[in-house]
């Protein structure tokens, strides 16, 4: 561990299926080294800009035989859905960093000259971030080796209203192919028509949010890799203010939902693998 960046915790905690899909949630950590915490603001202590409780939303999965990848730290001290030169998703809009420095409600995340530098970033890279990467391509490449063909979910949640990202209401299902490139056309219109036939829920594919580095970085449907990032309103499972209490009712009316798309990406993982 560098001097520059320590920890108690492990950088994933990853659990193996026997299915050819993988679901990554890069940004369900909530772990912040003291080190770090200590330098935060009060409200950046907080971590409000959490994907709260996917873990618990998506544990159905695990029977459907899906490998499960989840971050333990929080996206406050890197962002695991960004790319390691920091390079922005989104250019010309407005977007959190590698290392954010600030909220989602843009108000900064360090005391007064808190802020890490290069040296710092690079260490929580390569703790972090490079670890976590290299278990998320091991994991593609095992399941591409067996199955012949791999789906990766990755999995996101956000409060449905934050004016620095987007206009008004953002809808329930927001899926994201790169503007499809990441991911087989078929198979992405099978998720929307599944996402918008859902009573009680809006969803769009392709709209704000197009999916992160990782959708972009390992979706290739040349080589049989499909990538597909779901972006959820918080407030389809869970309170999206303080204490962001899970909401077992709620939650329970989305998780169907959930559990068709993933349906429908198995059945198109097995039913092309050849």
């Amino acid at each position: 561990m560098s001097p520059l960046f320590d920890t108690t915790e492990p950088p994933f905690v990853f659990h193996q299926g026997t299915a050819p899909l993988l679901i990554s949630m890069p940004h369900v950590g909530t772990h912040v080294p003291a080190s770090i915490a200590q330098r935060l603001t009060p409200e950046g202590r907080e971590v409000h800009d959490t994907d709260w409780h996917l873990p618990l939303l998506y544990a159905f999965a695990k029977d459907m035989g899906a490998s499960i990848l989840q971050a333990t730290h929080s996206r406050y001290v890197i962002d695991l859905n960004r790319p390691p030169d920091g390079a922005s998703l989104y250019p010309g809009q407005s977007v959190t960093g590698l290392c954010p420095v600030d909220t989602f409600a843009d108000t900064p995340l360090y005391l007064a000259g808190q802020e890490p530098g290069e040296a710092e970033i690079a260490a929580r890279r390569e703790a972090i971030w490079r670890p976590y990467h290299e278990q998320l391509a091991s994991e593609l490449a095992r399941i591409l080796a067996e199955h012949g063909m791999a789906v990766l979910w990755d999995a996101h949640s956000i409060r449905s209203v934050v004016p620095r990202f987007f206009e008004g209401k953002l809808p329930d299902l927001n899926l994201g192919t790169a503007d499809g490139a990441s991911c087989d056309p078929g198979l992405a219109q099978r998720l929307l028509a599944i996402a918008q036939a859902a009573p009680g829920y809006t969803a769009v594919l392709n709209g704000r949010f197009k999916g992160g580095h990782i959708t972009r970085h390992y979706g290739q449907p040349a080589h049989k890799v499909h990538a597909v990032q779901l972006e959820m309103t918080q407030c389809s499972y869970m309170q999206e203010t303080m204490p962001f209490g899970y909401l077992p009712e709620v939650a329970a009316q989305v998780q169907p939902v959930l559990r068709a798309l993933l349906q429908a990406a198995l059945e198109f993982a097995t039913s092309h693998k050849s």
